[in-house]
């Protein structure tokens, strides 16, 4: 592979990532002015952040196993061209209910670039060579979640929340035109040759693989801490006294940081189970510091501090447990993929109406602890079915 296309390519892969902080952290800090537009409230709002989760997991499960049967190239424009059409027809919902279903549309067409791009990575690369890619990919998919919120919150003062959906689709439209220069990575003699809804039998396959259910499930629960900040940091700012969308983007924003952080510096482990290790530990620790800080009601500085912290451990996660997983169900790696970032957007929609009940704040902190204690016992039996392969092997 050229030089110039790799550098493209590991670009162009790392955009396709970012297609979820994309959808979602442009939503938080405008969560209140959709709200008083449609004469709604926040709560219901966020049944659009659940929409766009379910689009975003429905969307895999289906182009996944497509690009495994007509190659990576022609599903990956179909799903670019819908995400910048349903952007763009969000601008224009007049009612509630039709800018929930459109941000499902908008999630369908968002989850093709991310679950073939993890695709497209394991069809060139392999080994410690992916992990290095899927860091550097993360890393820049962790831009995202740091420009997106304040690039959301300045849109909103110039034009109104419906200026943030014009921003996506003008994103969407600038990745349609990188695609079309997008090499094909699954050639004809390596696709399933399968029928349509046989294609589709492919999942039976992937979930039977013990070793790799188990990596999906780690970073599926562990995501929960994710998306819980996403969902909940509006109501945790406020409870704090800061009630604007501005420093709203900026606390997202800042969080998004020490994402990057985690996962860029994750591939400085010389094994992905070695990361998976000491992200455990770390986001157990720390979401129990975070639980005491938010009962305890220590102040904002104390809460986004220890959360900071926790955003590098989730970033280790992100990038150890996804070379885990696609290493161990490669021959199906659209498939694969699919139901691996299915699972984590199962999560967040599932993860989204929790932290809203009650009290957020406590909710919120609950909802850390339960996620990271499974993610916990997910990654141990991980570790040790992949102990257990490497011993056969």
């Amino acid at each position: 592979m050229e030089r110039n296309y790799k550098i493209f390519l590991l670009v162009l892969l790392g955009a396709f990532t970012a297609f979820a902080p994309l959808i979602n952290n442009t939503l938080g800090p405008i969560l209140g002015l959709v709200a008083k537009h449609f004469d709604s409230t926040q709560a219901v709002v966020n049944i659009g952040f659940t929409a766009s989760m379910i689009g975003l997991a429905a969307g895999q499960l289906v182009l996944g196993p497509l690009s495994d049967k007509y190659g990576r190239r022609r599903p990956l424009i179909l799903s670019v061209t819908l995400f910048f059409l349903a952007s763009l027809a969000v601008a224009f919902s007049t009612s509630m209910e039709m800018f929930i279903a459109l941000r499902f549309m908008q999630g369908v067409g968002g989850a093709g670039g991310i679950v073939i791009s993890r695709s497209i990575a394991a069809d060139n690369f392999k080994g410690h060579e992916l992990m290095t890619v899927i860091a550097i990919t993360g890393t820049i998919n962790g831009i995202a979640p740091i420009v997106a919120p304040m690039a959301s919150g300045a849109m909103a003062d110039i034009s109104g929340w419906q200026g943030v959906f014009y921003m996506l689709a003008a994103v969407g439209l600038l990745m349609a035109i990188g695609t079309y220069h997008l090499r094909e990575s699954l050639p004809d003699g390596r696709r399933t040759g399968r029928p349509l809804f046989a294609t589709f039998r492919l999942y039976g396959t992937v979930v039977r693989n013990k070793q790799y259910i188990l990596y999906v499930l780690h970073q599926c629960t562990a995501e929960v801490i994710l998306f819980g900040n996403i969902a909940s940091v509006w109501s945790i700012l406020s409870h704090y006294g800061y009630t604007d969308h501005m420093q709203a983007s900026l606390a997202l924003s800042v969080n998004g940081v020490f994402i990057a952080i985690g996962a860029g510096s994750a591939a400085k482990f010389k094994k992905a189970t070695s990361g998976v290790k000491v992200s455990c530990v770390g986001m157990m620790v720390l979401s129990v510091l975070e639980a005491v800080v938010l009962f305890l009601d220590l102040g904002f500085w104390a809460y986004e501090i220890v959360l900071c912290t926790l955003l590098v451990f989730m970033g280790f996660t992100l990038t150890a447990s996804t070379t885990m997983a696609l290493e161990s169900e490669r021959k199906q790696a659209g498939t694969a993929s699919a139901l691996f970032g299915a699972m984590g957007f199962v999560s967040g929609a599932l993860t989204a109406p929790i932290v809203a009940l009650g009290n957020p704040v406590h909710s919120t902190a609950i909802a850390f602890v339960a996620g990271a204690a499974l993610s916990c016992a997910f990654g141990y039996f991980a570790l040790r079915q992949t102990a257990k392969s490497e011993s056969r092997a």
